[in-house]
């Protein structure tokens, strides 16, 4: 786990590394951005010692960073993360595609002994285990193709999170020295997450299992021991066993969405006295259950009720999109339908710049939404609804491609 990043559909982001160096002058040489050491021999060198106390050996050090030379492809990858302007919508039609339902189904059948004994050792729902694993590496077919040791060095050479990605760097080589897994196997994500199911090195050391009880944690070739880490993390994070992580509900007609977004975590019998229902005619199982309220594309998709285990979910990938995606593949493995409710399929993001434009416009308007700063937080959500009662809207808050052309 790695957690910070939005994620795509695809593996999320994380981080790790890998004496006879082999380096030419052109490595030293190399044009990475805020590099804080004057040759990669001697930034090597010099993380000898700290390795040295944390009980890595020579020889697995030197085997770690045999070959090393930084690479700017990674430092480069730094300053690419480019902007998401995909809705939730698009984001659910990629990462709960067809085929990854249908691959989940079919992992589920190939893996069911092992996830059953998962469930019922760690509490945690088996669907949602391969929900993340499919999500992050597609099931195990790309598990990222970095050198864990060489891209957290890399990172760590380029002065980039320094603090952060050395400490991963180092817990990475206590991983080697452990003898969890080969330095030439321990791969992962540019930024160092490991494995089927991506944990960076320091939640390997706090969370991985050793399923199989060779002696070793292995989440690159064992898929027991990654699905019954995973399975481990999400309890760890306060995963409560026998709930679902929410519901797909429908709001009445005169329902006050401006009172919804205030309302923030209520229990199911309060939703429900504002008119709040579950889908399809169905009763919430314990009314007592504390939730709050999604509406990803305001008041013309699907909005869902959201229990605590979602915001668990959040703690792999803090994104609600990541976690929606994670629930809801979930469930279709499970064998439940899509959202009885679609998302619009006209619906456009907004950009950062966009959602400062409609800030400042709101601003303009009179609604204050404060300083433009492109995040869409409650005063924002207020602005919005004053400025949509005021227009003849549907006051739903939802900052869409549609209220910022009218303030336009």
């Amino acid at each position: 786990m790695r957690k910070t990043v939005i994620v795509s559909p695809g593996p999320l982001l994380s981080r790790r590394r890998a004496i006879a160096l082999g380096l030419g002058a052109g490595a030293a040489a190399m044009a990475l951005p805020g590099v804080a050491f004057a040759s990669v021999p001697n930034f090597v060198s010099g993380l000898w010692p700290e390795a040295q106390s944390k009980g890595v050996s020579r020889q697995v050090f030197d085997a770690a960073f045999a070959g090393f030379s930084p690479s700017q492809k990674i430092m480069d990858l730094t300053r690419r993360q480019p902007e998401v302007t995909n809705t939730t919508g698009q984001y659910l039609g990629n990462a709960v595609s067809s085929a990854r339902i249908s691959t989940g189904r079919s992992m589920r059948g190939e893996w069911s002994q092992t996830l059953g004994t998962v469930q019922q050792r760690w509490g945690v729902q088996s669907e949602i285990v391969l929900a993340i694993w499919g999500m992050e590496t597609n099931y195990g077919s790309y598990m990222g193709g970095n050198n864990v040791i060489h891209a957290l060095a890399t990172l760590t050479y380029g002065n980039y999170r320094y603090d952060f990605f050395k400490g991963e760097l180092l817990t990475a080589l206590q991983i080697l020295q452990q003898g969890h897994v080969a330095a030439s196997n321990m791969v992962g994500s540019w930024a160092g997450a490991m494995g089927h199911t991506q944990f960076m090195p320091t939640s390997f050391t706090s969370y991985a299992v050793d399923y199989n009880g060779n002696g070793r944690r292995d989440i690159w070739n064992s898929v027991p021991d990654a699905l019954a880490s995973a399975a481990n993390y999400l309890r760890a994070h306060g995963w409560n066993n026998g709930e679902t992580w929410g519901y797909e509900v429908e709001l009445p007609s005169n329902f006050d969405y401006g009172r919804a977004w205030d309302a923030g975590r209520q229990s199911l019998s309060t939703w429900r006295d504002m008119g709040v229902r579950r889908t399809g005619g169905r009763e919430f199982p314990r009314l007592g259950d504390q939730a709050r309220i999604l509406m990803p594309s305001g008041s013309q998709g699907p909005k869902f009720l959201l229990l605590a285990n979602f915001d668990v979910i959040k703690r792999y990938n803090n994104s609600d999109n990541y976690a929606l995606a994670v629930g809801h593949l979930a469930d279709r493995i499970l064998g439940v339908g899509p959202f009885a409710q679609p998302f619009p399929a006209n619906e456009t993001g907004l950009s950062r710049d966009q959602r400062r434009e409609l800030q400042q416009l709101l601003n303009n308007r009179g609604f204050s939404a404060g300083t433009p700063d492109g995040i869409i937080g409650p005063r924002t959500r207020e602005a919005i609804i004053g400025f949509q009662r005021s227009a003849g809207l549907t006051a739903d808050g939802h900052p869409s491609s549609t209220v910022l052309s009218r303030l336009r």
